[in-house]
């Protein structure tokens, strides 16, 4: 089967709308105010109004109180949730919707206890001091193929653009690959030109993941 293409980091209906034309599975809207692509609540509900009803619609949260994650699930109708923080593995499954841990990935160790998350997914991005995602930066490929041997569905993310997607497909034959910055014509603005030719690299590569994930 075909990667699936998440295009992170929306906050507008033009980004949207450019997202789903070049045929993104998911789009994710990040509810974290420190970061560049924050959408607040009422407004990425504005965007996600104007969705085809079978787009994925992630949110993305770092540390985020209980509170919070529920009010965008009301409010916006998300149907995944990403939690890029430190949160603990019974508080990513408690919400009754699709989930995923993501992880930054620095070395080896960073590996290590991953599978205490059952969320039904895992995003893997690179790691670096004074940030927690969107960063640009790349990690080593080979510690992906380490997380997968886990068991649970992968999503790459970390560095990945239009020209370096498809190398990254076949190496690593992840369930599905996560751009924001590599697409972007500057933070939270993407470029709709380089949105396309992402979708359509990653989606020329086959992969042979068979692992199971309903979004």
């Amino acid at each position: 089967m075909s990667v699936k293409v998440k295009i992170c980091g929306i906050t507008n209906e033009a980004d949207a709308s450019a997202a789903v034309e070049a045929g993104a599975d998911v789009l994710g809207f990040v509810f974290y105010e420190d970061s560049p692509r924050y959408v607040p609540i009422p407004d990425a509900a504005k965007i996600i109004s104007a969705l085809p009803p079978l787009t994925v619609r992630a949110g993305v949260f770092v540390n985020a109180p209980e509170e919070l994650v529920l009010r965008a699930i009301g409010e916006c109708g998300l149907n995944l949730l990403q939690f890029h923080g430190d949160e603990a593995p019974d508080y990513c499954t408690q919400f009754g919707l699709m989930s995923i841990k993501a992880f930054r990935i620095k070395d080896r160790a960073s590996v290590d206890g991953m599978a205490e998350y059952r969320t039904d997914a895992w995003l893997l991005d690179a790691y670096t001091a004074d940030k927690v995602g969107g960063t640009g930066a790349r990690f080593n490929w080979e510690l992906a193929l380490e997380a997968k041997r886990l068991g649970r569905p992968i999503f790459l993310a970390g560095g990945l653009t239009p020209e370096n997607v498809a190398e990254a497909v076949r190496f690593v034959q992840p369930y599905a690959v996560d751009v924001s910055s590599g697409v972007e014509a500057a933070p939270g603005k993407k470029d709709h030109a380089r949105v396309r030719a992402f979708v359509r690299a990653a989606r020329e590569v086959g992969t042979g993941e068979k692992q199971r994930f309903s979004g």
